[in-house]
């Protein structure tokens, strides 16, 4: 029972309310993609734009995400990996789980350092977030990282619910969790493909001319 409420809650967070927020995320971001910069800042006003937004962001993504990522690199640093034993598919995908949440980790912090951190401290505003993605997807280098990191955050969401539905007793037999498997699987896939797209979204001319604007009036306050 050593850590067993520990794991549980772990799991759960990864569920519940992250993945959420993971969904909700890349359906907003995807607004890049679909209806341009108009769509993009129209996602970004409604979700700000909700009641006690700061407080639904606090215990609803800040506090579980801390959680969920601190405990997640100490099963990570405990996880025994041997692939080069048993070469089999799930003990394949347990030890992608545990890579791909490090790099989830570590993108995250860095993504939302770029992001809501310049916000906090007044840098950007909310309207600025969409030339910020710009500039970041503009550079190649970046826009792999980013690629890396969104499929890496994306495959351990979605192989981590396969887990969720495991552990909770939700799919018990081999048929129920072989289902799952192709399900969280083509989550998997489809998440990182709107994810993708929504970069390339923020890659269009018209967020370039925002990110022009915003130079503009930074060097006329300087």
């Amino acid at each position: 029972m050593k850590g067993y409420y520990s794991r549980k809650l772990h799991s759960l967070l990864g569920v519940i309310p992250l993945g959420a927020f993971l969904l909700s995320h890349m359906i907003s971001n995807f607004q890049a993609f679909e209806g341009g910069k108009k769509g993009f800042e129209g996602a970004v006003h409604f979700l700000n734009s909700m009641p006690l937004v700061f407080f639904l962001e606090l215990f609803l993504i800040w506090l579980p995400l801390l959680y969920h990522g601190v405990y997640g690199l100490y099963i990570a640093y405990q996880a025994k990996n041997n692939i080069g034993n048993y070469n089999y598919e799930r003990n394949i995908r347990f030890t992608v789980q545990r890579i791909t949440g490090v790099i989830t980790f570590v993108f995250v912090i860095w993504h939302m350092y770029d992001t809501r951190f310049q916000i906090m401290i007044g840098k950007i505003t909310h309207d600025d977030l969409g030339a910020v993605m710009h500039d970041i997807v503009s550079n190649p280098v970046l826009f792999v990282l980013y690629i890396i990191g969104v499929v890496s955050a994306t495959f351990h969401f979605a192989n981590g619910l396969w887990a969720f539905l495991v552990s909770w007793g939700i799919t018990v037999g081999p048929r129920a969790q072989r289902v799952s498997t192709y399900i969280c699987m083509g989550l998997f896939v489809f998440m990182s493909v709107l994810f993708i797209l929504a970069m390339t979204g923020f890659r269009n001319s018209e967020f370039q001319a925002a990110q022009a604007a915003i130079d503009v009036v930074k060097t006329v306050l300087a």
